[in-house]
């Protein structure tokens, strides 16, 4: 089951939700799937958002590969949510840690979720720590990018359609370290 640890509140009423749990049991109009560029589902979140979504999200992810191309940083790519809880699946491209600009890629990485969340009218979404797995951002350097870049769109798109943005985590580790960064950054009115 999957537990809100910690939520932050912005002045427009859109809230921001660290959850212990599976990503996979969300009840969210999407989720977000830390993808490769090729949208083969086969680590890390997207081997189990494939596996409990069922085959049809890999085949219509091979079918965006074959109409679109590689996936972007700044356009992610979307699918139904298969057999899931969530009716969409957003499949944004991090960066793998090392590879230049990592900071903006995973940023773009966010805004273009949230952006893709808008587009199919989503009010509720939720996202893993995007790029702390196999491609080992490190996961306080990511937390702080992920909550700003979450914030920075809010800010900049009031009228957006997106009301709650759920952080899932699977570890404690990242449990930890998101927390702690949303208790430094928002401790006087979370």
């Amino acid at each position: 089951m999957n537990i809100v640890l910690k939520e932050h509140v912005f002045p427009t009423g859109q809230k921001i939700q660290i959850v212990h749990g599976d990503i996979t049991t969300e009840k969210v109009d999407a989720i977000v799937n830390a993808a490769n560029d090729q949208l083969q589902h086969g680590g890390g979140v997207a081997w189990a958002i494939s596996k409990k979504g069922g085959g049809m999200i890999q085949q219509e992810s091979d079918t965006w590969i074959r109409e679109h191309g590689p996936v972007s940083h700044t356009h992610p790519a979307w699918t139904s949510g298969g057999l899931l809880p969530a009716k969409y699946v957003i499949h944004a491209v991090g960066p793998v840690w090392g590879s230049g600009n990592d900071d903006q890629k995973l940023s773009d990485a966010v805004t273009g979720s949230l952006r893709v969340a808008d587009e199919l009218k989503c009010s509720t979404i939720a996202m893993p720590a995007i790029s702390t797995g196999i491609f080992g951002f490190p996961k306080d350097r990511a937390a702080g990018i992920i909550l700003t870049a979450i914030e920075d769109y809010f800010h900049d798109n009031p009228a957006s359609k997106v009301n709650m943005v759920n952080i899932v985590l699977f570890d404690q580790s990242s449990v930890d370290v998101f927390t702690n960064t949303l208790d430094s950054r928002w401790a006087d009115n979370s």
